[in-house]
C-alpha cells in the first residue's frame, strides 16, 4: 500500500508537539481588529493548543505521520 500523503494546508497551519498535541495559530487576527477588544488581540499573538477532538481529528485526516 502506498505512503499517505501529507496535507499542505496543514503543514503550513499545524505543528504537533512532542506529546502528541496539535498546536495552531489564532483565528480572526487579520482584519477588522479594531472592532476587536485589547484581550481578544493580545491572547491571540500566541499559538494555542487545540481540543483533544480537533487534535485526533487533524492527526487522523490531514497529517498521517505527524
Amino acid at each position: 500500500m502506498p505512503k499517505m500523503k501529507t496535507k499542505s494546508a496543514a503543514k503550513k497551519r499545524f505543528r504537533i508537539t512532542s506529546t502528541g498535541k496539535v498546536k495552531a495559530g489564532a483565528a480572526f487576527k487579520r482584519h477588522c481588529l479594531g472592532a476587536k477588544s485589547q484581550k481578544m488581540k493580545r491572547t491571540s499573538r500566541r499559538t494555542g493548543v487545540l481540543a483533544k477532538a480537533d487534535g485526533i481529528i487533524i492527526k487522523r485526516n490531514f497529517m498521517p505521520y505527524g
